[in-house]
C-alpha cells in the first residue's frame, strides 16, 4: 500500500495544474522513445538499451547500469531468446546473449525502439523465439549538440553531436554526415563498482525522395565493475568490453506500404572478464573471449494487385568465436540462414470495415544444425471510426534458436559456468489475441498470449555445485499485457500493465534456482509522465512496479519493487539552446536484485548542461 501512496502522489503532483494551463510548445529535442518520459539515464551516456529502461513491453534485468550490462528480456522469455534489429540487418550476439545490447551506436542516430512479437517476430526476427527490438537510421540534419554532466559518486560525463547536410544534387539527392562522441567515468555506487565508458561514431548517408543510404562506423570501450556481477559466490567481478560495428544499410519506399530495404554489417565483439579481479596467484582475466560476426539482409513488401501483397525476408550470417575457456563444445565457427515468405489478402467489409490474412512461412538453417520450416499465419478485422474498437488481430507462429557458444562451449564439467555441447535448436510457438481501440481519450492496445518454449536453454544452480549450469528446459508461458496513452494539454501519461504466468520442466533434472527462466515479474506496471507547466521546464517521471516471482537465488529486496526515474529540465529565457537538467535514477533507493544474487544499483543523483543549436 505504501508504494501504491507513492504512485498517487506522484500522479497527482505531475498533473495538479494540468487543466490550468495555456498549450505550450517545446523547442526541437530528442527522442530516443516515445513511450519513456526520461531519454537518459542519471549515471553514464545514453545508449541504445536506455531507452529500454522503463520500455511498457521490455524487462531489462540489469548489472551494475543498465548501461554497463543489461539482458533485455520480453514477454517472460530469457535474454539468449531476445532479438535485435538495425535498419535490415539483425545483430545476434553469438558468444552469449548478455552481449545483445552492445550496440556502439548514440541513439540520437536512430529511431525510436519498436517490439515485435509473434507473428512480426516470425517475419522479422532472426534466430531469436520470444521477440525482437527494431530501430532503423534516422535522417540527417543540420543540427548538434554538446553536453557536459557530474554527479554522485564522481560521476563525469560529455557528449558531442554535429549533423550536416547539402543541399543536394539532382537524381542522387542529398549528401549528410554526423559525428558523435561521449564519454563518462565514475567510482561506481558501490565499492569496486567503478566504470569508464567511451563511444565513437561517424556515419555518411545519401538521401532522396522515398529512399536513404547509411553507411556507419562505430567504437565503444567499456570497463566496469560489480561485485557478483555474473556468480552469486561473493567475488568482486570485473568486465572490459570493446565492440566495433560497421554497416551498410539502403531503404526505398515505392509506395503505400510497399518498400524494400538490404543492408550488411561487421562485428567484432571482446570481452576479457574477471572472476576475481583481485586473485593472489594464477592468471587475473582467465576468461577472455572474442567473436566475430558478419551479415547481410534484404527484405520487403510488394502489392500484387489492390487486394493482394508479399512480404519476403532473406538473411544470413557467418560467426567465429576465439576464447581461453569456451572451448569444449563441437564447433567455434557457424553459418546461419532465414528466409521468410508472407503473402497477404485483404478485402474490404461492411461499413468500412476491412478483413487481412497473412499465411506464409520461415525457413532457418546453419550448417550446424538441420533446417527447420515454421508455419505464419494472422487474421485481423479493423474497425472504421476514431473511437471504439479499431482493430482485432489473431496469429499463430513457430519461432526457432540455436544456443549461444558460451552454453554450448563452457566446460560440462568443470568452471564456474557449466555448459551443454548437446543443446539443440529451440523451438517456440506463440498464439497471440489483440486488439487496439480508443476510449475516454485514452489509445491502447491489449494482446493476451501462450507460449510454448521446447529446449530453452536456462542457467540453473544447484547445491552443492559451485558453477551456473546450462539446462534445457520446456516452458508454458501464457500473458496479458496492455499499454494505454493519452495526452492533456500539459500532461502525457503512458501506462503499461503486464501479467505472467509459467509452467517449467527441466526433464527429470536437478535444479534449485533458476537465474532467468524463472527470474520474471508475475505483475508488472510502468507509468511514464511528462509535465509541462511552462515554456521552459518540463518534469518527467518512469515507473515501474512489479510483483516478481519467488527465487531462492535472490538474497535482497524481496519479490516486491517500485523503481523510479525523475528528471527535471530548464531552458533559460534569452538563453538560446541551453538546457539545464537534474535527474535521480531508483529514486526511493530499492534494493531489489533484478538479477538473483547481483546487488541492485543504489540511488544516483547528476546535473548537466547542454547547448543545442
Amino acid at each position: 500500500m505504501r508504494m501504491m501512496h507513492r504512485v498517487f502522489f506522484c500522479s497527482m503532483l505531475l498533473a495538479g495544474h494540468v487543466w490550468a494551463q495555456s498549450p505550450v510548445a517545446l523547442p526541437e529535442v530528442t527522442v530516443y522513445s516515445s513511450r519513456v518520459a526520461n531519454q537518459d539515464p542519471a549515471a553514464g551516456f545514453a545508449m541504445p538499451v536506455s531507452a529500454l529502461r522503463y520500455e511498457p513491453g521490455v524487462d531489462l534485468q540489469t548489472r551494475n547500469l543498465a548501461e554497463a550490462q543489461a539482458d533485455v528480456t520480453l514477454r517472460g522469455g530469457t535474454f539468449e531468446a531476445t532479438g535485435y534489429r538495425l535498419g535490415a540487418v539483425s545483430l545476434p550476439d553469438p558468444q552469449t546473449g548478455h552481449y545483445t545490447a552492445e550496440i556502439p551506436v548514440a541513439p540520437t542516430l536512430l529511431s525510436g525502439p519498436e517490439i515485435a512479437t509473434g507473428a512480426l517476430l516470425a517475419r522479422d526476427g532472426f534466430n531469436a523465439t520470444t521477440g525482437v527490438v527494431s530501430q532503423t537510421w534516422r535522417p540527417i540534419t543540420n543540427r548538434g549538440f554538446a553536453a557536459a554532466g557530474a554527479g554522485e559518486f564522481r560521476l563525469a560525463r560529455g557528449e558531442f553531436y554535429q549533423g550536416v547536410r547539402s543541399a543536394g544534387v539532382p537524381v542522387l539527392g542529398s549528401l549528410g554526415a554526423d559525428v558523435a562522441w561521449a564519454r563518462a567515468t565514475s567510482e561506481g555506487a558501490v565499492p569496486w563498482g567503478e566504470q569508464a565508458f567511451e563511444r565513437v561514431n561517424g556515419r555518411l548517408q545519401l538521401a532522396g525522395p522515398g529512399r536513404q543510404t547509411d553507411l556507419f562506423a562505430g567504437y565503444q570501450a567499456k570497463a566496469f565493475g560489480w561485485p557478483n556481477l555474473y556468480t552469486p559466490f561473493n567475488s568482486n567481478e570485473s568486465e572490459n568490453l570493446q565492440t566495433v560495428l560497421f554497416a551498410l544499410n539502403h531503404r526505398a519506399d515505392y509506395g503505400p506500404g510497399e518498400f524494400w530495404t538490404a543492408g550488411m554489417f561487421h562485428r567484432r565483439n571482446k570481452d576479457d572478464y574477471a572472476f576475481n579481479r583481485f586473485a593472489p596467484l594464477g592468471p587475473i582475466h582467465p576468461y577472455q573471449h572474442t567473436t566475430w560476426i558478419s551479415g547481410a539482409a534484404a527484405n520487403g513488401r510488394v502489392a500484387m494487385g489492390t487486394q493482394t501483397a508479399i512480404a519476403l525476408r532473406a538473411e544470413f550470417t557467418a560467426d567465429e568465436l576465439r576464447s581461453t575457456s569456451l572451448t569444449f563444445g563441437r564447433y567455434r565457427t557457424r553459418t546461419l540462414a532465414k528466409l521468410a515468405v508472407l503473402p497477404e489478402w485483404s478485402l474490404a467489409g461492411t461499413q468500412g470495415a476491412r478483413w487481412l490474412v497473412r499465411a506464409g512461412f520461415t525457413w532457418d538453417d546453419s550448417n550446424r544444425d538441420r533446417g527447420r520450416l515454421s508455419p505464419v499465419l494472422t487474421w485481423s478485422r479493423e474497425f472504421p471510426g476514431g473511437n471504439g474498437l479499431t482493430a482485432l488481430s489473431l496469429d499463430v507462429s513457430r519461432a526457432t534458436q540455436l544456443p549461444t557458444y558460451t552454453a554450448l562451449n563452457s566446460s560440462p564439467t568443470a568452471g564456474l559456468f557449466r555448459g551443454n555441447p548437446n543443446l539443440g535448436r529451440t523451438v517456440s510457438d506463440n498464439a497471440e489475441l489483440s486488439a487496439r481501440g480508443r476510449w475516454l481519450g485514452w489509445d491502447g492496445r491489449a494482446a493476451a498470449f501462450v507460449r510454448r518454449d521446447v529446449s530453452l536453454v536456462d542457467w540453473t544452480f544447484r547445491r552443492g555445485v559451485t558453477a551456473r549450469i546450462a539446462s534445457p528446459v520446456d516452458v508454458e508461458v501464457s500473458g496479458l499485457e496492455l499499454v494505454l496513452r493519452r495526452t492533456w494539454r500539459e500532461l502525457e501519461s503512458v501506462v503499461g500493465f503486464t501479467w505472467l504466468d509459467k509452467a517449467a520442466d527441466y526433464r527429470g533434472a536437478i535444479v534449485d534456482g533458476s537465474f532467468y527462466t524463472l527470474n520474471y515479474a508475475r505483475q508488472r506496471l510502468t507509468a511514464a509522465l511528462v509535465w509541462r507547466p511552462s515554456t521552459v521546464v518540463d518534469v518527467r517521471v518512469d515507473n515501474s512496479l512489479r510483483r516478481q516471482n519467488g527465487n531462492p537465488l535472490r538474497t535482497t529486496g524481496g519479490a516486491q519493487a517500485w523503481a523510479t526515474a525523475c528528471g527535471v529540465n530548464w531552458r533559460p529565457a534569452g538563453w538560446r539552446g541551453v538546457q539545464l537538467s537534474a535527474q535521480v535514477d531508483n529514486m526511493w533507493n530499492d534494493h531489489f536484485q533484478e538479477t538473483p544474487a547481483v546487488p541492485a544499483t543504489p540511488r544516483q543523483v547528476s546535473v548537466s548542461v547542454m547547448r543545442r543549436w
